[in-house]
């Protein structure tokens, strides 16, 4: 019995209006909202390179923070003959770092800077998908919407911005046709935890001079919340985790509001507030007991300080800490 060809069993995945997988919903969102054919792909849409300037130069902030990670990550998966992009919220790639050896392969993909690979331009993939949903994904192959596309293999996560809305996709992808569902698993793991520290690399950077606390979301193992804290100990900004697990502000600027609002209740302490404590304590343990040299460290004044060891049950032992 004859294979369906890819384009059938797209098409009939998509026509259904009660597609249940997250798939076959990206199939369909392909061929219904973007009037896309799965048979028929254009060319790749290239921006022109004034067009790239600019989108780079809005995101030049942001793109510095994350070069160090894409670096790190293409040193990790680079033997395996896979490239690295770091595209926009739009979907068009900012960033890609290639061997010399695979350069000509992936920019016969498309997958080069200036590159739009949206779901809306190319259908189900995995920097578009990522996108659309907000989600880390894996789009295997035949699991692309265009039939040009199934002999790649795409690893991203989303990345969030410091203001709770998504700013970028993390790509990794393959085109090599010895690589397994398990073994991009593998390099999924990587680029979820990559894309995680460039957030949060972006996140302290976006608050010059403040403290972050950080603490972990309860029942999850990469939902690390960060919070901004300024000096006088109002939380002015707060990743989308945070936001989500305190109820704060969906996106856009923060409200700023007593830090102890968020990490402290009187009848047990919250995880940030364990974290903070932590954190005092380490910076008096330093200073060897110098209240004003922890102070300091942590860039708050010492009347501040001693609010905050008040606050958080650090009692003043004469014997060891001094007030310099």
């Amino acid at each position: 019995m004859p294979e369906h060809r890819h384009e059938d069993r797209v098409l009939q995945a998509s026509q259904s209006p009660g597609a249940v997988t997250r798939l076959a919903a990206s199939w369909r969102r392909s061929m219904m909202k973007h009037g896309l054919d799965p048979a028929r792909a254009p060319r790749v849409r290239q921006l022109t390179s004034r067009e790239l300037v600019e989108r780079c130069d809005a995101l030049e902030d942001f793109i510095e923070v994350a070069r160090p990670q894409l670096d790190h990550l293409f040193q990790l998966v680079c033997p395996t003959g896979c490239s690295v992009l770091l595209t926009d919220a739009t979907g068009i790639v900012l960033e890609h770092r290639v061997s010399d050896a695979d350069a000509l392969t992936f920019r016969d993909w498309g997958l080069w800077s200036g590159a739009d690979w949206s779901e809306a331009a190319e259908g189900t993939n995995g920097i578009g998908t990522c996108l659309a949903e907000g989600r880390q994904v894996t789009i295997h192959r035949d699991e692309h919407f265009y039939a040009r596309n199934t002999g790649l293999s795409c690893m991203d996560a989303p990345i969030w911005g410091p203001d709770g809305r998504l700013i970028a996709a993390l790509d990794v992808s393959s085109a090599r046709s010895d690589h397994a569902e398990r073994w991009n698993a593998l390099i999924g793991a990587q680029v979820a935890q990559s894309a995680r520290q460039i957030e949060a690399s972006f996140f302290r950077a976006s608050f010059p001079g403040a403290r972050i606390v950080t603490a972990q979301a309860e029942g999850t193992d990469d939902a690390t919340l960060l919070v901004a804290v300024d000096k006088d100990d109002l939380a002015i900004g707060a990743n989308r985790a945070a936001r989500r697990a305190f109820g704060l502000e969906k996106e856009g600027q923060l409200r700023p509001r007593p830090a102890s609002d968020l990490f402290g209740r009187e009848d047990e302490a919250t995880g940030f507030e364990k974290a903070e404590r932590a954190a005092v304590i380490r910076a008096l343990a330093r200073a060897e007991g110098n209240v004003s040299a922890a102070a300091r460290a942590l860039g708050v004044g010492r009347a501040t300080l001693y609010r905050r060891m008040s606050r958080l049950g650090i009692s003043e032992n004469p014997g060891r800490l001094s007030r310099g």
